[in-house]
Parts: structure tokens; C-alpha cells; sequence
């Protein structure tokens, strides 16, 4: 039994006729005589009694038709309630960021999420990469803008939407003055964010590689969670930090620093990760859409 059988059998009771019906749903009489014909084999009864001037339910016909009704308008209540979902009436965007994408993105994009859809939620998670991949790798989250690379596993990665320097910074122009090797890294008295996950952060996982290839070990004097929290203590003389140069502008600790390029330069790239095989919903695709915008806006 499909729902087009019932929605066939219920029109014909309706209309009186299987062409009144068919002429009511825009389909070819044959096709509804058909699965209505279908439908009584499958149930092993006769519904009608064909007459010459109008159709009459059997007993059979009469015991289905306030079934049927209810099966259909289970269906549309169904419909209905999903709706504002895919009309982006209602529900909930569930979306991931790297950790410090609210200085330069996240109050952009959200203000104009919510000015063209005000009726759906909006839930933002600001996060290590790593542990964003993580999330939406277990359903917590439908998607997120993580910097790469990540652990690929059960995700779909879509190609680079943003690329930013990674520099290194100083409140001492001395140490700035030209390009800084990883070698040098090793020597200098380094504040590192993502304390939390470490060799696991995209970034430091680049200057680890770097480190090994050349045969020292980074082992920063300090190490703390945000991104934000390295730049200031290196603005106090804490220690020296590596950062996303995108970052420096967005600070009030800026103008006490000085940056120079590592050596070689060290590029972080950021994409979209969804779960492998998920459908996302329209809000999902809508945010990723306008990140994606505003990305592009942005100097690399």
C-alpha cells in the first residue's frame, strides 16, 4: 500500500469517478484505474461497485475511506511541520567556527543571517578546529569552517574558501627585523594558543612538522587557549607569539607589537566540513552560503 494508492482512492470517492478524479489531480485516468486496481489486490477486497452512473464503496471501501482520510492528513501534518525548516520560517542553524573567527567574521555574518531570516536560531560554536571537526563528525554540529588540515575521517572537506598568514610577532622590533625560521622559533621565548589541543591544532601541527624536518623542538614558555590571549601577553612582553596576521588588526594590543613572516612562510587554509552522507538542512547551506560571501570579502 503506498500513500499515492490512498490519495488515488480517496479522490475517486471524492469525485465520484476515476476521470473526475484523474481530471482533478492532472494525471491520465489509466494511471489512477491502475494503482486503485493495485491497491485492491494488495488488500484482497473490492472498494467499489461500478455503476454507470457513479462509483459506490463496498463495505470494504467504507471501512478504509476514514483510514485513508487519517493516513493523508498525517502525512500533511507531517509536511506542516517541517515547513518552516525548509523555508527557513523556523528551526535551528547548529554551525562551527575556528576559534577566533568572532573578531573578524562571526558578528558580520550572524547580524545578516538573522536580518534576512529572524525566525531561525541560531547556534555558533567557536572552537579548535580540530574540535570542531570532531563535532560535526558526531552530528553535534551539521557543518563548520575549520582551518586545515583535520582529521578527514567520516567528513566531507570542500576546497579552501580562505587562506591567511601565520606571522610572528613581538612587542621587540629586533626580533622582527627579518624573517623568522623555525630554528629560531626554537630559541625564542614562544606564547602559543590552543593549549588544549596542541600538536592536534592545524597551526601548531605545521610548526611541529617544521621542527622535526629540522631537528629542534618547539616548547613554548607559555601556552594558553585563545588566539587573543597569546597576542595579549605578548603585547605585555610575556614572550613572543605566532598568530594569524588577519588577527593583529582586529586587537587593541596591535600597536605595541611588530610582526615579521616566518621562513618559510607558513599559510593557513580554512574550508567547510560537513559529515559524509549528511543532507544539510536549508538554514545550514544558507549560513555556509553567506560565510562562504563574506570570506571572500575578506584580504587573504
Amino acid at each position: 500500500m503506498t500513500l499515492l494508492q490512498l490519495e488515488y482512492f480517496v479522490a475517486a470517492v471524492d469525485h465520484g469517478s476515476f476521470s473526475a478524479a484523474a481530471q482533478a489531480l492532472h494525471i491520465a485516468q489509466p494511471s489512477l484505474s491502475d494503482q486503485i486496481r493495485r491497491l485492491e489486490r494488495q488488500l484482497g477486497v473490492v472498494l467499489f461497485v461500478r455503476t454507470n452512473r457513479r462509483l459506490a464503496l463496498t463495505e470494504a471501501g467504507r471501512l478504509l475511506l476514514p483510514r485513508a482520510r487519517t493516513t493523508l492528513a498525517t502525512v500533511d501534518d507531517a509536511v506542516d511541520a517541517v515547513r518552516p525548516v525548509r523555508t527557513l520560517t523556523g528551526g535551528t542553524v547548529s554551525f562551527g567556527t575556528f576559534s577566533s573567527a568572532h573578531h573578524f567574521l562571526l558578528a558580520d555574518l550572524v547580524t545578516r543571517f538573522r536580518e534576512r531570516y529572524p525566525a531561525v536560531r541560531v547556534r555558533v560554536l567557536g572552537r579548535n578546529s580540530a574540535e570542531v571537526a570532531d563535532a560535526v563528525r558526531d552530528g553535534r554540529l551539521e557543518a563548520g569552517l575549520v582551518a586545515l588540515p583535520v582529521d578527514e575521517r567520516g567528513l566531507d572537506v570542500t576546497a579552501p574558501v580562505w587562506t591567511a598568514e601565520a606571522v610572528y610577532v613581538s612587542v621587540d622590533p629586533a626580533r622582527t627585523a627579518v624573517p623568522v625560521t623555525v630554528e629560531q622559533l626554537a630559541q625564542a621565548p614562544l606564547v602559543l594558543p590552543e593549549a588544549r589541543w596542541g600538536d592536534q591544532d592545524p597551526t601548531r601541527r605545521q610548526l611541529g612538522e617544521r621542527a622535526r624536518a629540522a631537528g629542534v623542538t618547539l616548547e613554548p614558555a607559555i601556552e594558553v587557549e585563545l588566539p587573543a590571549a597569546a597576542l595579549a601577553l605578548a603585547a605585555r612582553g610575556a614572550g613572543d607569539a605566532v598568530v594569524s596576521r588577519p588577527l593583529l588588526g582586529e586587537n587593541a594590543w596591535s600597536e605595541h607589537l611588530t610582526w615579521a613572516p616566518l621562513d618559510p612562510p607558513l599559510v593557513e587554509t580554512f574550508a567547510f566540513v560537513t559529515r559524509t552522507g549528511s543532507q544539510l538542512s536549508p538554514a545550514t547551506q544558507e549560513m555556509i552560503r553567506m560565510a562562504a560571501e563574506l570570506l571572500r570579502r575578506l584580504p587573504s
